[in-house]
């Protein structure tokens, strides 16, 4: 349990920097405390606790903005002296706080026992090598649980405490002088399932026993949910108000228009999944948002000086990178409306093509176009899944991809903050050796 007692008191911090002459105020406070369990070589290796403690001084000075971080024990008076030496570098801006009364909003989650995290860890391990003796597991079990406050010199105070459960699961498997990992995670609140999990790693276990031939060209490929997510990124940063107000998003005047496939809707919704969000960084409450609908662009998210400049205010979105970084645009989570067909299905409909699970190396940036190493990758012929390629690389360009969309999955599920399916798009440009 998080300690209720934060070693910078928030309200005392703000009546400091109001009586030394701020015309304005607000602090942001995050408080964690995370207990990770680690298994190697298939035996449990160790246990930690940790707890972290940040807060983020903001305020202005004849208008001019200063911010000042601490971590953990430092004297009020200090981080409000840091503050107004910033202030003094910096030229006069808007201050823009949200006003609202004080909202403590309901936690999220539950907590679950270190003994309960061992057990759900030695299960999965247990149960993977039931089926594969020979393989070598990798993992980390973990419960979290953050406490969120903000409040301004305008009467702001919202707060809330979010537990998240996460799981990742590696098995190595050695033959010769071939070397497989198969990986998978899993997030969520209140209770993780072990079985799926390892159903996961199984099934890519049993898929690369054989070794597949692989062939140059230009392929259908067929992408799961765990590989989708790089797709979705550069998306991300397309519908981003920032890149909108620097030109960067090349849909920057397309408001309207059709931009993706037809079937492709895409919004955030903030009371759904392990990622969900009462308000943002800047205490604005966050909503649903559709930004694609039916292929169409909706919106982009905008924090308040975005939205200001684009002249459709905030949209909730205002998230700080960092304790010592200002607020810009940036989503809670992403969500995918799936298709009907399960991956098998998927994959049945195939006469030939490649299955990407695993990738390597970065995604796409916000240009879209891309050229990625497949670290675990199926080749699929006449609706059958014949084995696992090597030395296989993917080019294309995630636009023209999601243009060319012929099937989304049934089989969405949470990858990092994105709600994704499995998907499989028309011909990207493959090369292997």
């Amino acid at each position: 349990m998080i300690d209720p007692n934060p070693a910078l008191d928030p309200e005392q911090l703000l009546e400091l920097a109001l009586q030394a002459g701020a015309d304005a105020a607000e602090i942001f406070q995050s408080r964690s405390l995370s207990r990770p369990v680690f298994f190697e070589a298939n035996r449990l290796k160790q246990l930690e606790s940790a707890q972290v403690e940040g807060t983020a001084l903001r305020l202005w000075v004849n208008g001019c903005p200063g911010l000042a971080v601490a971590h953990g024990p430092v004297d009020a008076h200090t981080l409000v002296h840091r503050a107004f030496a910033l202030s003094q570098l910096n030229p006069p801006e808007d201050t823009n706080l949200a006003h609202q009364p004080h909202h403590p909003y309901p936690d999220l989650g539950e907590a679950v026992s270190v003994n309960q995290l061992v057990e759900w860890g030695q299960e999965a391990i247990d149960l993977v090598r039931q089926q594969y003796p020979d393989t070598l597991c990798l993992a980390e079990w973990e419960c979290e649980a953050e406490t969120t406050r903000l409040i301004n010199s305008r009467g702001l105070d919202c707060s809330y405490t979010d537990t998240t459960l996460s799981a990742y699961l590696a098995a190595d498997w050695v033959r010769g002088d071939d070397f497989l990992n198969v990986a998978d995670g899993q997030v969520q609140r209140g209770s993780l399932n072990p079985q799926l999990l390892v159903d996961q790693v199984i099934q890519r276990l049993t898929w690369a026993k054989e070794r597949a031939p692989s062939r140059s060209g230009r392929v259908v490929v067929l992408f799961t949910a765990k590989a989708a997510d790089m797709l979705w990124a550069t998306l991300q940063s397309a519908l981003s108000g920032k890149q909108v107000m620097e030109k960067a998003s090349p849909w920057s005047d397309r408001l309207g228009d059709l931009v993706t496939h037809p079937s492709i809707t895409l919004y955030q919704q903030p009371d759904v999944g392990p990622f969900s969000c009462p308000f943002d960084d800047e205490g604005q409450p966050t909503r649903p948002i559709t930004f694609i609908e039916g292929g169409r662009l909706k919106l982009f998210y905008t924090d308040y000086h975005t939205g200001k400049l684009l002249g459709n205010g905030s949209t909730g979105n205002g998230f700080r990178p960092s304790l010592s970084s200002y607020p810009s645009p940036g989503l809670f989570n992403l969500l995918v409306n799936p298709g009907q067909k399960s991956l098998l299905d998927l994959v049945a409909d195939l006469d030939e093509g490649l299955i990407v699970d695993q990738i390597l190396g970065g995604g796409a940036g916000i240009s879209g176009d891309f050229s990625i190493n497949v670290d675990l990758g199926f080749w699929v012929k006449n609706g059958q899944i014949l084995g696992r390629v090597k030395d296989t690389m993917v080019a294309g360009n995630v636009y023209t991809a999601l243009n060319h969309l012929v099937a989304l999955g049934g089989d969405a599920a949470w990858n990092g903050s994105c709600y994704t399916p499995s998907l499989v798009v028309d011909t990207l440009s493959t090369v292997s050796r």
